[in-house]
This record gives structure tokens, sequence and C-alpha cells, in this order.
């Protein structure tokens, strides 16, 4: 990967976290503002991943005819398997962690209005809360058991 090619990835990456903060901040918070920065965020988040995407699968010839034996393979960088092995692990974690950060937002508002109705149930709803943090930790086990594979 040339150096012009991770400056662009850099820039990249630096402006899908700036602009879309910035263009949140400037201006009155209404209804249309919060869509706008929505479709700025998606743009430059689905952006970023065609530019690392685009990348990771243009691999050189001359990296590709230097790894005869293992050890240069796996000094070099291994092979796309490795890469889409790592791609896939970060997707484990990053989708459930997704997934449980929904769950728990429902589930600790829902016990939040129980409790505030009836103190004894605080017991019950903190076991649900935990069973939604549950599916996190079951990703991140799952990205563990991808790394222990590659």
């Amino acid at each position: 990967m040339t150096i012009i090619t991770k400056l662009i990835l850099i820039a990249a990456l630096i402006l899908s976290i700036i602009l879309p903060f910035g263009y949140f901040l400037i201006g009155e918070r209404n209804k249309k503002r919060y869509k706008r920065t929505l479709g700025v965020n998606v743009f430059f988040f689905f952006g970023a991943c065609v530019v690392a995407a685009i990348m990771m699968f243009s691999a050189t010839p001359a990296l590709a005819s230097e790894a005869t034996t293992p050890i240069s393979a796996s000094l070099t960088g291994g092979s796309s398997a490795t890469g889409l092995g790592y791609l896939a692990a970060a997707l484990s974690t990053g989708l459930s962690c997704v997934g449980g950060g929904i769950a728990v937002a429902s589930a600790a508002s829902a016990a939040l209005g129980a409790i505030s109705e009836d103190s004894s149930a605080l017991g019950k709803s903190l076991i649900f809360v935990g069973l939604a943090e549950g599916v996190c930790l079951y990703g991140l086990i799952i990205s563990f058991m991808i790394l222990g594979k590659l």
C-alpha cells in the first residue's frame, strides 16, 4: 500500500468523524437537521468501507510472488483469507455490541418504569438487563474463536 493511499484512507476516516459532528453542531435543532446528519454519517461510513475494501483487495503482484514459503507469507501479511477473518471477527464484535446496546436501551427503560411503580421488581429487571448485555459478550467470544483459527 503506497503512502498516498494510506493518507487518503486516513483523511477519509478523519472527515467521516469531523464533518457529521460539525454539521450537527451548526444551526438550529430540528428533525430535518438530524436526518441530514445521519445521511452524511452513513455516506462517509460506507465511503470509508468502500475505500478500505478497494485497498484490501488490490494486492500488488510483487508481494504475491515473494510469498512462496509459509514464513515469508506470514511476514508479508498473509492472504486475503486472513484479512477476511479479521473482518469477520470485527463484524461479530461490532454488530453484537450494537444489538446489545439496542436491547439494553429498551430493557433498561422498561426496567426503570417498572421499578418506579414497584420497587420489588428490581431483581427481575436487573436479570433482563444482564441478559441483554450478554449478547455483547457472545459476540466477543465468537470473535476470539475466529481469531484463534487464523
